[in-house]
């Protein structure tokens, strides 16, 4: 059975400071600054890693076709657009440029599903709330 853990984001780390992590995934041209407590992206700093990118969403609505992208392309993601690639109760994975696993809002009005439900293969699109955020990808069994 999938897990969360199976869907790690890969790229370069460009830069640490103040707590920031500047993650540019492989691919792509996005230079994301996500939130990082912890000391093993420091030195990494230009190394190419597999990471877990968590994000809280504001609003979900579900897509009838588009593509996927990460705005803004430098800076703070504030909106995630692509293909669910895992689904559970709380937790969504999205392939948008790179993964990121995106948590479901709390309140059933905030998920917009006129465009049918939220399961893998779907797309959707999320605003997130600030905050979103980089840590060492969990171990593999």
């Amino acid at each position: 059975m999938a897990a969360i853990s199976d869907f790690p984001a890969r790229g370069k780390v460009l830069s640490l400071a103040d707590g920031n992590v500047v993650f540019a995934p492989v691919d792509t041209n996005y230079r994301l600054h996500l939130a990082s407590a912890d000391h093993f992206f420091a030195a990494l700093a230009g190394q190419m890693v597999k990471a877990d990118i968590h994000a809280s969403a504001r609003k979900i609505y579900t897509m009838a076709a588009g593509g996927g992208f990460i705005a803004p392309i430098f800076g703070i993601p504030k909106v995630v657009q692509g293909r669910v690639v895992y689904a559970d109760q709380s937790t969504i994975v999205v392939r948008a440029g790179t993964l990121i696993a995106i948590k479901l809002p709390p309140t059933a009005d905030a998920i917009d599903l006129v465009n049918g439900p939220i399961a893998v293969g779907s797309m959707v699109n999320a605003v997130l709330q600030p905050g979103a955020s980089i840590h060492p990808a969990a171990a593999h069994g």
